[in-house]
């Protein structure tokens, strides 16, 4: 098994090296006028909210009867079937800002009753056929990174849950390097990916926000996407066939290359949350390790002029394989935030050519030296004509640099009393500016209260011909008398607002228990009456996380 990180209750794992002292001061981590510019922006007075200490986090007895555990022992081992406090507060939720603010609170409500770590296909076979007799629901684990309540483990029967964690199938079964395949297990990190690729010249290249975390499995049953998604595609266009185990047998999905055997049913499985059963293995389609790459920082004047530029370079199939352009708001906030001369520099540079309301870009491309170099010149040629003001690469390396640094940042600004959640959303070129100002206004409105008002920072993350997708930060003076209901309201307000406007639900958190109200919006009652058919014949008895996805 794959070695556990030290045990925290925020975060995506091990605290940062950098974190700052859990007193609330945040004078050792924001500089001094990033502390200004948010009390100014929000009405908020830093404070100190530490959580609860690990030993005070209130957690119920195990409802796992002996029969159960008997039987799960007898199948993978005493060391694999564990009902002890520490391996359950472990697989405690995921890590959206409702899972932290309840583990901070002391609340493990959602802790399953034991967790369990098969090591084959055939293991995990033989623990769902017992599950399903024995009643016993099964939610597969892997990072804990879900964003949107996947983990929640919650049963409409209230039947004992156990925790499928998936980190002793973490290996790589098989390379093609002709074919340009990968077959690996669910619980393997990309991290591990990467250095394992690079014996053979090649590489992965998925990297969202959570890569340091987060495992393969979990990329496919979110349908994931990446920072790079733009150039090497969203996770589920990079998965080749999965094998699934399911209640009622096991699903070998894929044929590559191609095949046209009737409807693709590698669809079932990207997506499904766990709800139809666990994926146990991935064959990904890899490619070479970039000979060249460069990142670059770009800015334009309004947030409207940069979206008309990227959907030229879209038109013309330019995009690089990188795409971040961050709205007025997102950009002062991060120049901020940022510390040393080189920041101030910048900023200064900026106001001095007309550019003190910038909307930032960082655009990435990587490849053969000939081609970047190609890719790069056309792209600047349609981003001058669009009226960008070229920044050069320091501002791409620092993004690069820091690109994973976001979700320690949050923990120290809850710390200090914020609300600091994020939702996304994809549209049509057409809808995003539409969409974008109804998201704002519905965030603004539902969570402005007695002088103080949130801040949002947003920020387009992949482009497509047709469009691309929203990324929207959300900091607000937490109500710390109601601090859930205080997000519930917002998150409804918006997302409401996002579908109406013709947004989508989500472009890359997935559905789990968060969105599910809005799920038949999104798929119509048919379609929802189809899923439901498959995981009735998948998973006759509903032990398969029945807690996310489909609507209640």
């Amino acid at each position: 098994m794959a070695t556990q990180p030290e045990l925290t209750i925020q975060g995506w794992g091990p605290s940062s090296p950098a974190e700052a002292p859990r007193d609330g001061d945040l004078s050792r981590t924001l500089p001094k006028a990033a502390r200004r510019y948010l009390s100014g922006e929000l009405g908020w007075t830093p404070r100190a909210t530490p959580p609860v200490a690990v030993g005070e986090i209130r957690l119920a007895p195990s409802r796992l009867s002996e029969e159960a555990n008997a039987r799960l022992v007898d199948l993978l081992g005493a060391d694999n079937v564990r009902t002890d406090r520490e391996s359950r507060l472990r697989r405690a939720g995921g890590k959206s800002y409702l899972d932290l603010v309840r583990r901070r609170e002391g609340d493990a409500s959602d802790a399953p009753d034991a967790v369990v770590l098969p090591g084959t296909t055939e293991e995990t076979a033989a623990l769902l056929a017992a599950c399903s007799e024995l009643g016993v629901v099964v939610v597969p684990f892997g990072g804990g990174t879900s964003v949107v309540g996947g983990l929640a483990g919650v049963d409409p029967d209230d039947r004992p849950s156990i925790a499928v964690d998936l980190s002793r199938m973490s290996s790589v079964q098989a390379i093609d390097v002709p074919s340009s395949l990968v077959t690996v297990g669910p619980g393997m990190r990309g991290p591990a990916l990467e250095q394992a690729l690079a014996r053979d010249g090649l590489t992965f290249g998925h990297l969202p926000q959570s890569w340091e975390f987060a495992t393969l499995g979990g990329y496919a049953a979110t349908r994931s996407a990446g920072q790079n998604s733009t150039g090497v595609g969203r996770f589920d266009e990079l998965v080749a066939g999965v094998t699934m185990v399911t209640p009622s047998g096991v699903l070998e999905l894929g044929h590559p290359p191609a095949s046209a055997a009737g409807p693709d049913l590698l669809g079932l499985a990207l997506g499904s949350e766990g709800t139809l059963g666990i994926i146990t293995g991935l064959t990904l389609r890899v490619r070479p390790t970039p000979a060249a790459s460069s990142y670059e920082g770009w800015s334009f004047r309004s947030w409207a002029t940069g979206l008309a530029a990227l959907q030229q370079l879209s038109r013309h199939e330019l995009l690089p394989d990188i795409v971040r352009l961050s709205d007025t708001d997102e950009t002062r906030a991060n120049l901020l935030m940022a510390s040393g001369a080189g920041a101030r520099a910048l900023r200064g540079s900026l106001r001095a050519r007309g550019h003190g309301d910038a909307c930032m870009l960082v655009l990435g491309w990587e490849g053969l030296p000939p081609i970047v170099q190609a890719r790069r010149k056309a792209a600047a040629s349609v981003l001058r004509d669009g009226g960008a003001l070229r920044l050069g690469r320091k501002v791409g390396e620092a993004w690069k640099k820091n690109r994973f640094s976001g979700p320690y940042l949050r923990d120290k600004l809850m710390d200090g009393g914020l609300l600091v959640e994020t939702l996304e959303t994809a549209a049509t070129w057409s809808a995003l500016p539409t969409v974008y100002d109804a998201v704002r206004r519905a965030l603004r409105e539902s969570l402005t209260r007695k002088g103080r008002r949130p801040l949002m920072m947003s920020h387009l993350s992949h482009a497509y011909p047709t469009g691309g997708s929203l990324y929207v930060t959300v900091l607000a003076d937490r109500d710390d008398e109601l601090p859930i209901q205080q997000w519930l309201t917002a998150k409804r307000a918006a997302t409401d607002a996002l579908l109406a406007a013709g947004g989508t639900l989500t472009h890359h958190h997935a559905v789990g228990a968060d969105h599910r109200p809005w799920m038949e919006r999104e798929i119509g009652p048919l379609g929802v009456e189809v899923l439901r058919a498959v995981k009735e014949r998948l998973d006759p008895h509903g032990i398969c996380n029945p807690g996310v996805l489909l609507p209640e």
